[in-house]
């Protein structure tokens, strides 16, 4: 019997940016036209980032169950409110009204990860491994997934202790300074989760008049290639991994995700013909079809993504 592919779901974070207009996103959108639904075209996955600012409704995350129904591969992922990672202020009712917004998603099948994300400025000390203990205890009905960025984390105990919590370790690719955690292809739990921040270190500590340029990075085949290794590592320890570009600046994380699909499968990809004229790099991976997909010929996402879970 031939051994089960790995299932890997590549996809970018968020899905609305004004700078997509015309590069990703046809200029001249159809009626009814709506971004995510646009994407599960071309992925099986998707990092939903409004999660981070606020909670969303249950009524929205109901309505992004049905943009996304045409791909039964796919799966989101959300990151988990800055309330409880950043500010770490959180009251019991935020966690109430962050839990029932997301919990259709949940109860679908269709949340693939929740994604606690700490800045670099949160590092490993007795007080704050407490707080994820906490954090872990406070939603352990989620599949969950740790991103930390400074170094003093990448200990032995940390991942033992990941692993005994069930919870998985994000591996991340950003610009190396001081400090801060180097790429890596760890697996802690059945979820395998890769995020690709780009590497534009001119700007990484960017001042917050212009965020957007801290992702303002294309990754070159070789950079490419050598995360594609580390993907197949990750891929192989888990159940279903999640490879998610955050390069998002005009595009540039959903040219590298799909350059990804197209190394990791070993085969073209449909590709946005906006796309291809902002980066022709991408032509040599295109298929001879490549522009919008209707639901009915996405079948490549299924390979692209490995099989249902």
């Amino acid at each position: 019997m031939t051994p089960k592919a790995p299932t890997i779901r590549f996809g970018p974070a968020g899905w609305s940016y004004d700078d997509w207009n015309g590069i990703v996103y046809p200029a001249h959108r159809p009626h009814g036209f709506h971004e995510a639904e646009y994407l599960a075209n071309f992925f099986d996955t998707i990092e939903i980032n409004t999660t981070f600012y606020h909670p969303p409704r249950a009524e929205v995350s109901r309505s992004w169950i049905n943009r996304v129904r045409h791909n039964p591969n796919f799966r989101f992922t959300a990151k988990l409110w800055q309330r409880f990672t950043h500010e770490r202020v959180a009251s019991q009712q935020d966690e109430k009204v962050f839990k029932e917004g997301v919990r259709p998603l949940l109860e679908a099948g269709l949340l693939g990860a929740l994604l606690m994300q700490f800045p670099w400025s949160f590092k490993n000390s007795r007080e704050n491994r407490e707080y994820i203990g906490g954090l872990v205890m406070q939603f352990m009905e989620y599949p969950l997934v740790l991103e930390v960025r400074h170094e003093s984390w990448n200990q032995p105990e940390i991942y033992q202790m990941l692993h005994d919590l069930g919870v998985g370790f994000c591996n991340i690719d950003q610009p190396v300074i001081g400090r801060s955690i180097r790429p890596s292809d760890r697996t802690t739990s059945p979820i395998g989760y890769v995020r690709l921040h780009g590497r534009n270190y001119e700007h990484w500590f960017t001042s917050n008049e212009h965020p957007e340029e801290r992702y303002d990075y294309l990754y070159g085949e070789g950079e490419l290639e050598s995360w594609a290794e580390r993907i197949r590592h990750v891929a192989e320890a888990g159940e279903a991994t999640y490879v998610i570009t955050n390069n998002h600046f005009r595009g540039k994380a959903v040219a590298n995700a799909l350059q990804l699909i197209s190394i990791i499968r070993n085969k073209s990809v449909p590709v946005p013909p906006s796309l291809i004229s902002e980066y022709p790099v991408l032509e040599s991976i295109a298929t001879p079809s490549s522009g919008f997909a209707p639901p009915e010929q996405s079948s490549f996402l299924f390979e692209a993504g490995g099989t249902n879970d």
